[in-house]
């Protein structure tokens, strides 16, 4: 039988009915629930059960730090009420089926695994870039955890060795969110009437202080693939989220890497740097396979 997939996020819960070749047969959205895990827990039962004569099982991915084998949450992410939830305990008080659990940036890098970009790959890193910037990274094409499940939270790593507190950290230089606010601050532009989209219209129009502005952005991307290669020394890095359809940023993300490598007076090994397949389907794909990686299939 077909999965209920559920992909929560901050704002919207978008959710999928799939097959185990990640065929998608029925598709919604709704908004997340703010005050209560019981609200959350509402939402999703009532779901469910409009389905259950489709679905014999549920994935889901959701921000937090957690542990996918029992499915605790050790830090909530954009839902403070997820803070030290066992959210397939949670489910399982109202809904009697097999459920999984990964974390969206996780599940992102396991959709470039199963059927995208890392398929043919042994290891690589996925970064997203979004309101902060996570990703993934892939091992021997598992998922590396870490010791407390926070490997792959490329938001805060620090950047600058000046301010050795928050205001340092890679998401507030690296991710769409700080790219719309720079653009905001130096057109002087209302922050809600910007998106990503608004700011390549710009770019593409060759805006010249929009376009400085994508350079200093690239250039902080570029320092940390540079960092995560000498780290990790991966195949490829994928950048994900929705600007990376711009190819402009791609373009210039890889040319700036390459500014630094010339600078090294060493042979430094070269990932391929490219995009992830998957763009707005991706934490669905992932969270589905994150299922039949523990579970067996029908």
């Amino acid at each position: 039988m077909k999965k209920l997939v559920l992909d929560i996020g901050g704002t919207l819960i978008k959710y999928a009915v799939m097959d185990k070749e990640a065929k998608i047969f029925q598709r919604g959205e709704f908004s997340t629930p703010l005050d209560s895990i019981e609200s959350l827990m509402k939402k999703i039962t009532e779901l469910y059960n409009s389905l259950k004569d489709e679905v014999n099982g549920i994935a889901i991915s959701m921000p937090g730090n957690i542990d996918t084998k029992i499915g605790q949450i050790y830090s909530p992410g954009a839902l403070d009420y997820n803070a030290n939830v066992n959210i397939i305990d949670k489910i399982h008080e109202h809904i009697d089926v097999p459920v999984s659990v990964e974390n969206d940036g996780k599940s992102a890098a396991l959709a470039e695994v199963w059927m995208g970009n890392l398929k043919n790959c042994k290891d690589g890193v996925v970064m997203i870039l979004g309101t902060g910037i996570g990703g993934g990274i892939i091992k021997d094409r598992k998922i590396h955890k870490g010791n407390n499940f926070f490997a792959g939270e490329f938001s805060f790593i620090m950047q600058d060795t000046k301010h050795l507190d928050f205001s340092s950290v890679f998401a507030l230089t690296g991710s769409t969110s700080a790219l719309i606010n720079e653009v905001s601050k130096k057109k002087n532009i209302d922050i809600k009437s910007l998106n990503g989209y608004k700011v390549f219209s710009m770019i593409e129009e060759r805006d010249s202080d929009v376009l400085e502005i994508l350079e200093k952005f690239t250039t902080n991307i570029a320092m940390q693939i540079y960092n995560l290669q000498c780290i990790l020394d991966p195949e490829k890095i994928l950048i994900g989220g929705g600007i990376s359809k711009q190819p402009i940023l791609l373009e210039k993300i890889k040319e700036n890497l390459e500014k630094i490598y010339e600078k090294i007076p060493f042979d430094i090994p070269h990932a391929v740097v490219d995009t992830c397949k998957h763009y707005n389907d991706s934490n669905l794909i992932g969270a589905l396979y994150n299922y039949y990686l523990q579970f067996s299939e029908d």
